[in-house]
């Protein structure tokens, strides 16, 4: 096929790019700005647009198709030219549904939990050379690309963002997939800008559920509630399989989780991810994998990209960077923290990125999210405010909508590194949260220096 892509240096449009090149698709695109990794990744492939910006006149009638990225507008005049000819347009997740028809396709969906989810399943399958398709929303270590679409494999394993298809297309990108096999890791409110209520949000989650095909499977966190009487109360014709944590304990700062083959030490920690790893277990014994080689692959799974990641160990100070930043990722990444390393002093250092984050509609919702740091640091942009045209939110408010006095609040770059070279990290762990990067601050260098 021959297509065009139109947003190609997206993080998931520049990987389903390299993926049909690979595939054999004849391939290339535009975008008005590529950043990396994509750019080094697209130039690699050979499929780097030569300039950036929009150019109608690459849309022609040979074109089999065009698949747009969500950042495209509808005003885009690439779009208006592949309209005006008729050619036929996909977003990407449609796109995906049309290249995995024949396949069984697995989707993991939920609020929070989904890159760690697929990235387990991803590894499982990998460590026992089990070919698969996939689309994973972070890179894992093994995995080139982070898309794989194969004619010759049977699975498909995509992982199902809840966030809008396309600007034509306002369909939450997991209701396109029609999963075979499905899991819902949980539902916290989020992307306030799409789903002004919290029931418009839940709302979506139902149609996920009845989309699932007649005879397949859901696997679901029995932990969530509102989750569990949503799964419950469903009339689709599926297989319901409830999941919860499994018992572990931790010795000596490792976790340790107890399986039926014996105590068994894990690479990750955190109640929130043994819930994931329980999920990841339903899953890949779904797709043929026996519980006993189940844990013989998850013992080495050392987590998805910017998910609790180590970034420096000295002596007895250790920095993380995680990809939390809505309320509920929030507080399960710092309660793992906490639980995992007792005794030391923690210190949250969470940005305000989102949409959601900084509206002040929304931030109430990061109540206590932050109590279990002995030292919590909220930075946010003043220009990703104006940026994303959101009225200024004061000081005051954060203080208030987290629940606590000393919070202290940072919305200079510099400051933030200033504040932070000055501190004493004597046994302590920094956690940074973010789903942005503090104004462009190189954090491995950061805490190299600290």
């Amino acid at each position: 096929m021959n297509i065009h892509f139109i947003a190609i240096g997206g993080s998931a449009m520049h990987a389903l790019a390299i993926a049909l090149h690979k595939k054999g698709f004849k391939v290339a695109g535009s975008d008005d700005a590529i950043f990396e990794p994509s750019k080094s990744a697209l130039e690699k492939s050979g499929i780097l647009p030569s300039n950036p910006g929009w150019f109608p006149e690459k849309i022609t009638r040979d074109l089999d198709a065009v698949i747009l990225g969500m950042h495209a507008k509808k005003d885009n005049p690439e779009l208006l030219k592949a309209q005006e000819l008729g050619i036929k347009i996909y977003s990407y997740p449609e796109f995906i549904f049309e290249q995995s028809k024949t396949k069984t396709r697995v989707v993991v969906g939920g609020s929070h939990g989904k890159t760690t989810i697929t990235s387990m399943i991803l590894h499982v399958m990998h460590y026992h050379d089990r070919q698969v398709d996939y689309m994973v929303g972070a890179q894992l270590e093994g995995l080139e690309n982070t898309i794989q679409l194969n004619d010759d494999n049977d699975f498909i394993v995509i992982e199902g963002d809840e966030y809008l298809s396309s600007a034509i297309d306002l369909r939450p990108k997991f209701h396109l997939y029609e999963p075979n096999i499905a899991l819902l890791s949980g539902i916290a409110w989020d992307h306030i800008n799409v789903f002004p209520t919290y029931e418009d949000y839940i709302e979506q989650f139902r149609i996920f559920v009845s989309k699932i095909v007649n005879g397949g499977i859901l696997v679901y966190n029995e932990e969530e509630p509102e989750l569990k009487k949503m799964v419950e109360n469903s009339t689709n014709p599926i297989r319901k399989h409830p999941y919860h944590t499994p018992e572990y304990y931790i010795e000596d700062g490792e976790t340790i989780l107890v399986t039926p083959e014996g105590d068994m030490p894990l690479e990750i920690f955190g109640k929130h991810n043994l819930s994931n790893l329980a999920g990841a277990k339903w899953v890949c014994q779904h797709m043929g994998i026996d519980e006993e080689d189940f844990y013989e692959a998850i013992a080495s799974f050392k987590g998805a990209s910017k998910r609790l990641q180590k970034i420096k160990e000295s002596g007895d100070f250790i920095a993380f960077k995680d990809f939390a930043h809505s309320p509920s990722k929030v507080n399960a990444s710092l309660k793992a923290v906490k639980e995992q390393f007792q005794g030391k002093k923690i210190i949250a250092c969470l940005e305000l990125h989102t949409f959601s984050s900084l509206n002040e509609d929304f931030i109430t919702e990061y109540k206590n999210s932050l109590n279990a740091a002995d030292e919590a640091i909220v930075f946010y942009s003043l220009e990703a405010v104006t940026h994303k045209n959101l009225k200024p939110i004061s000081s005051a408010i954060i203080t208030s909508a987290f629940g606590r006095d000393d919070l202290r609040i940072i919305t200079e770059t510099a400051d933030l590194e200033n504040y932070l070279k000055t501190s004493n990290f004597d046994n302590s762990i920094l956690l940074f949260m973010s789903s942005g990067n503090y104004g462009g601050i190189d954090l491995e260098q950061l805490v190299t220096e600290l």
